[in-house]
């Protein structure tokens, strides 16, 4: 029995025991030596057409699956391109249109605290215009009674 773990290779022993079943059938064929050079050399001819066969039949369907593979992958990349394309455009409406609104909303809001401010400046001019009348008829009313207290005796 083979023992596996010698580290000793299946196909090793394979092809050494086809090289010696042949051997041992070359000396004892029923057939003379030019027989068996002229089966060999026959039997090697067909076996290296059939080589070559196989080997074109593999080199063509090796091209094959090369060439339906690189157009899958131009395809697909051409695919992830145009999606990535369509997302850039997205993204950029997208910001687009963020920029506007805030645009607009900060238009709309400067008008308002502009409004806003005139408001406040006509209250506060509205205010300090108050002030300054009363601030007049105090001063005039104290004006008043310091000039009839000059000309009234005092008691």
């Amino acid at each position: 029995m083979y023992d596996y773990r010698r580290g000793e290779s299946i196909l090793g022993a394979f092809v050494l025991g086809g090289i010696l079943g042949a051997v041992l059938g070359l000396l004892f064929a029923p057939r003379s030596g030019k027989e068996n050079r002229e089966f060999i050399a026959e039997k090697a001819d067909e076996y290296w057409g059939e080589g070559k066969e196989m080997y074109s039949t593999g080199r063509e369907k090796l091209t094959e699956a090369y060439s339906s593979s690189k157009e899958v992958a131009t395809e697909k990349a051409e695919e992830l391109r145009t999606k990535i394309d369509a997302a850039r455009d997205r993204l950029k409406e997208q910001v687009d249109t963020a920029s506007k609104d805030a645009r607009d909303k900060f238009a709309s809001a400067s008008v308002a605290a502009k409004d806003n401010v005139a408001k406040v400046a006509e209250a506060a001019k509205g205010a300090v215009d108050k002030a300054e009348h009363a601030a007049e008829s105090t001063l005039d009313k104290v004006a008043d009674k310091a000039s009839t207290a000059e000309t009234e005796p005092l008691v």
